[in-house]
């Protein structure tokens, strides 16, 4: 399945996005609490994240070309990184308005009708993001991820609201609804500076997770046994496609179709452990000392026979 079917869970986002908003811009009408106006704040922040998700897929779908030779997957991690701030905006928001109801608290009215609008919301809310985050774990998503822990962040917060609304009533203190409000505002922060976080990792190349190294190196330890060496293992990951280069040590007697075959049986042996895998293979001999001089990322100079200094 490629990126371009996935733009309908996007488009599954922007619909819960627009009907929430709905939702809770009237509870927060019916009721006046800030802490309902807090949710709503965050459901506008989903739309605008759904869209950027859409935008964002849809780019990284589009095949290699001249300009992008290794695609455009981490295009994704504008998304996610986007989505970030924006809850990062909108927990600002939130703190403002929660401060101002702090000092000169208002009571709160038809509390019966807005919970009720607000309960139907986080509900739709949770079946999306239970349909969103599926789906980013099968296809290995960040967009979809991101966009599936948003809303699941905003489930629990409008729980936290609901109570916090239902704490009001049952005491009178009216000033408990601010506070829930700050609340939601710090959970929403950790949730943004999470998804900034994990966004950048992955634009910074970041390795792959170190359950998907060990199931390299063990496919790898299977071809070491037979005599051959390994070295300058590289991974890294841009969304759902996986970047693997290696250096394949083999005797100097090989004949290059021996290598060829050796190269070949490797890169199947990783693609068919992982989805969306590119594998980049280098062949060097064994006895050659200067196949164990490369193993930096930038290769430095090293002694011919000749005596004079090649890089490659």
């Amino acid at each position: 399945m490629n990126h371009v079917s996935l733009t309908r869970f996007a488009w599954l986002s922007i619909a819960t996005a627009l009907v929430t908003i709905g939702f809770k811009l009237s509870a927060y009408l019916f009721t006046g609490s800030v802490g309902l106006l807090s949710d709503a704040l965050e459901s506008l922040v989903n739309l605008v994240a759904a869209i950027i998700a859409l935008v964002m897929l849809t780019i990284s779908a589009r095949p290699p070309d001249e300009e992008h030779a290794y695609g455009h997957s981490k295009a994704e991690y504008f998304a996610s990184g986007a989505e970030g701030t924006l809850i990062l905006v909108a927990a600002v928001s939130i703190v403002v308005t929660a401060v101002g109801r702090l000092i000169n608290p208002q009571p709160l009215e038809q509390v019966g009708l807005g919970l009720t609008v607000s309960v139907i919301a986080s509900l739709i809310n949770l079946v999306t993001a239970q349909v969103l985050l599926r789906a980013g774990r099968r296809y290995n998503s960040i967009t979809l991820e991101a966009d599936a822990k948003h809303l699941l962040t905003d489930v629990w917060t409008s729980g936290g609201v609901l109570v916090g609304i239902g704490a009001v009533v049952l005491t009178g203190w009216e000033r408990l609804d601010p506070i829930i409000a700050l609340l939601v505002a710090v959970n929403i922060i950790w949730s943004g500076v999470s998804l900034v976080r994990r966004s950048a990792l992955g634009l910074m190349d970041t390795a792959l997770p170190g359950e998907d190294q060990a199931a390299i190196q063990q496919t790898l330890e299977r071809y070491r046994q037979e005599g051959v060496q390994f070295h300058a293992l590289r991974t890294r990951s841009a969304a759902a496609r996986r970047f693997v280069s290696v250096h394949v040590l083999v005797p100097g007697t090989w004949t290059v179709h021996q290598g060829h075959n050796l190269l070949e049986q490797i890169e199947a042996d990783l693609r068919s452990q992982f989805q969306h895998i590119t594998v980049f293979t280098h062949l060097e001999p064994l006895e050659d000392t200067a196949s164990w001089q490369d193993t930096t990322l930038d290769r430095d100079k090293i002694a011919s026979p000749s005596g004079s200094n090649n890089s490659t």
